[in-house]
């Protein structure tokens, strides 16, 4: 079996889509690094894709420009909140990946001494079988 995410390959970002409890589909652009077979994303923990992916671990993601137009087929993913024990991979991958645009997002939260008040998320292909 191939890499699951591999048609994000070479793209910057993915539009990452969460579930209201109504049902309701809310698509996001966003920023994100692969490890293997997982994807990493950062967001504000007050965001509402957070509050979402407490719900329901359900998303779909798609390759997408920096304005959300998806650029390719979307696939069906899970979606959990990282432990801040487990937010240093997170951050290696993106900062790796980002580089300088990395630190100068980070910047300001880390001059205003608030670095830790990022949440990260982790996407794996979905459950065998469903659940």
């Amino acid at each position: 079996m191939g890499n699951y995410f591999s048609n994000l390959q070479g793209h910057q970002f993915i539009s990452l889509t969460t579930f209201r409890r109504t049902g309701t589909a809310v698509a996001t652009p966003v920023w994100f690094a692969e490890v293997g077979d997982r994807l990493y994303v950062t967001t504000d923990p007050d965001a509402g894709k957070v509050k979402r992916i407490r719900h329901t671990a359900r998303v779909t993601i798609a390759p997408c420009t920096f304005r959300g137009q998806t650029l390719g087929p979307t696939l069906e993913a899970r979606a959990r909140l990282l432990t801040p024990a487990e937010y240093g991979a997170a951050e290696a991958a993106l900062k790796a990946k980002y580089g300088l645009q990395w630190t100068v997002l980070t910047l300001p939260e880390r001059l205003r001494g608030r670095a830790a008040e990022r949440a990260f998320l982790e996407i794996t292909p979905p459950a065998e079988g469903g659940d």
